[in-house]
């Protein structure tokens, strides 16, 4: 999504003017709002379990079967399409710099070129099992027409369940990104699991669609999609839900068919993506709008400022008294005693201890209810493979929850902390890095340290012994009476101590594994707590950084404009006659090239919506 020429002379209009009148600070917001106009990809995710259809969905997207598909093929590694003259493919690495306490947390990238034919070697997990490549990902450039208007299309690997570790890692990525793209076949209907994950989704990323593949392959696809409708209605969730086939996309490309392509229901998705492209532009236009116009109103002020002196010298001191006031009352702002500072620490303390609880109860609940399973599921050897999944796929669905919750919070508290600064129009939020990481891939799987139950020879010597000391002792017993140490009686009692022994033995090595299954739960469990709370904490110290740098900034530069109207006021007041007549038709044009520009920033909105982009 190129920036548009109007958008980019606008922004220069503002830094030429804001130049003009010696206003560094607002100058270095309106470069970094114009760097912002440099990042032209509109970045849409591709999630989903594993074998979807997810990678032959982009493939047929983008006419080029880029992404590898097979039966035997999973992706690994997260591949990101874009638009490029000629086609390109590069490896990138990231690693984290060489200080971790560094509050930019420095990120060193290493990028390295490769051939179309190898990226089944890099991105997949047959030829990069579990990514032992360690790539954070895969650029691939493609000179394809969708792609053109800046859309990037990222072929993410399969969750293994949305309920599952690698889905939280997912979730953490939805904030970043401008669309999503669900994929399920039209095998079965939505699962309970897949429901959950799009809850939380809509909560990170608004503007997300469900793709139903592989119609083509079931003759029923037609009433799982009405299924999925109502599922997604009963949940709540307003998503369009697209019925497509990649099989039939290829063979009405490789005939060039538009009725089989119509078919497909791939038209329908472009569509989609390009009103995302669409939206994504509005937003930028917003974004600079929103920024122009605060510059411009900073510089309207100081201007209507000295005018009012101009024109009228006698109102000077009560200028100067109000200008003064305000000028202590942003001063006020800045210091870290001011009471936005303090809603921001308190909020964040706040917010990081019912975090942190939030979290602990979960996995308290979810220990007590696995505790409660093992007892009533017997010998958690036996059903530990499907245990353990289970346990892992409920600590999963609850760390997803706790930082959905943390994010909506963590934006609530931009907004009190903002609402210090709206006496003067300054609502502006920056982009937070809500990014909770990857916290759980650091989290080990459960294991169960089972010795089994012993073997034939064991139990048999525990059944010896258990009936030699019967047969000793109920022998000894019956010698009173005549009878021989040996004799039926001993022998039978012998039997019964014997087998009593073995049923007892086999009952506490049960008991053990059941009281090693719950620690393998309570190990897991703390070890979730600790990585999840460790990556929240250092979450929201990133926001309170961002906050405070943020509207520190604000506070200043609205300061610096108090300070530069305070300073023209006073000097108004020792301008002759014949000055002041020339200065207030200066002031007019100057006020009259603002008013343009903000006319100008207003239709930065108005052009977008006109044209249908939203």
């Amino acid at each position: 999504m190129p920036a548009p020429e109007a958008v980019i002379q606008t922004v220069d209009e503002a830094l030429r003017m804001v130049t003009a009148r010696g206003r560094t600070d607002l100058a270095a917001r309106l470069r970094k709002t114009k760097d912002r106009l440099h990042d032209d990809r509109v970045r849409v995710l591709v999630i989903g379990e594993f074998k979807q259809g997810k990678s032959q969905l982009v493939n047929a997207l983008v006419r080029a079967r880029v992404c590898p598909v097979d039966d035997d093929i999973a992706t690994s590694v997260p591949t990101a399409v874009y638009y490029s003259e000629n086609p390109v493919v590069t490896l990138v690495k990231e690693e984290p710099g060489a200080d971790p306490d560094d509050e930019s947390r420095p990120v060193r990238t290493e990028r390295t070129e490769a051939s179309l034919e190898d990226i089944q070697r890099f991105v997949t997990e047959m030829g990069n099992p579990a990514n032992r490549e360690g790539l954070s990902h895969v650029e691939v450039g493609l000179p394809t027409p969708l792609l053109q208007s800046g859309l990037e299309l990222v072929d993410t690997p399969g969750v293994g369940g949305l309920g599952s570790v690698r889905a939280t890692a997912t979730l953490a990525a939805l904030p970043g990104a401008d669309a999503v793209l669900l994929v399920s076949d039209a095998a079965q209907e939505y699962t309970a699991a897949e429901l959950e994950f799009l809850k939380h989704a809509v909560k990170l990323c608004p503007n997300i669609a469900c793709i139903l593949t592989k119609i083509d392959l079931y003759p029923e696809w037609r009433r799982i999609y009405e299924l999925n409708q109502a599922h997604l209605t009963q949940a709540g969730i307003t998503a369009q839900l697209i019925p497509v086939s990649s099989v039939l996309r290829w063979h009405a490309l490789d005939r060039n068919d538009n009725d089989l392509n119509i078919e497909s229901g791939f038209p329908v998705l472009a569509t989609m993506l390009t009103n995302t492209v669409g939206q994504a532009e509005l937003l930028v236009r917003r974004a600079v709008a929103n920024t122009v116009a605060g510059v411009a109103e900073q510089l309207a002020r100081g201007l209507q400022s000295e005018l009012g002196v101009q024109e009228h010298p006698e109102t000077v001191q009560s200028t100067v008294t109000d200008l003064r006031a305000a000028k202590e009352r942003m001063a006020a702002l800045r210091d870290r005693s001011a009471r936005w500072q303090q809603t921001l620490s308190d909020g964040v303390a706040d917010l990081a201890a019912d975090i942190d609880y939030d979290l602990r109860d979960r996995m308290r609940d979810i220990q007590r209810n696995a505790e409660e399973e093992i007892d009533v599921l017997g010998d958690p050897a036996v059903v530990w493979v499907e245990f353990a999944p289970w346990v892992e796929e409920q600590v999963a669905g609850a760390t997803s929850a706790n930082f959905v919750w943390a994010n909506e919070r963590a934006r609530y508290l931009a907004a009190l902390v903002a609402e210090h600064f709206a006496e003067d129009g300054q609502l502006s939020l920056p982009d937070l890095d809500v990014d909770a990481g990857g916290s759980m891939q650091a989290v080990r799987p459960m294991y169960l340290n089972d010795e089994g139950d012993p073997g034939l020879g064991e139990q048999a010597l525990i059944a010896v012994r258990g009936g030699y000391i019967g047969t000793l002792m109920f022998g000894m017993f019956s010698t009173f009476a005549g009878m021989a140490l040996l004799n039926p009686f001993s022998v039978g009692a012998g039997l019964l101590l014997g087998g009593r022994t073995l049923r007892e033995e086999k009952k506490r090595l049960l008991q053990r594994r059941q009281a090693e299954a719950k620690n393998a739960v309570r190990r897991y469990t703390d070890d979730v707590t600790f990585h999840v709370g460790k990556d929240s904490r250092d979450m929201l110290r990133r926001v309170q950084r961002q906050l405070r740098d943020h509207f520190t900034q604000v506070a200043t530069e609205l300061e610096t404009s108090l300070q530069d109207s305070l300073k023209v006021a006073e000097a108004g007041a020792r301008t002759n006659a014949k000055d002041r007549e020339a200065r207030i038709g200066e002031l007019k044009r100057e006020l009259a090239g603002v008013a343009a520009l903000q006319k100008q920033a207003r239709d930065l909105v108005a052009v977008a919506a006109k044209a249908g982009a939203v």
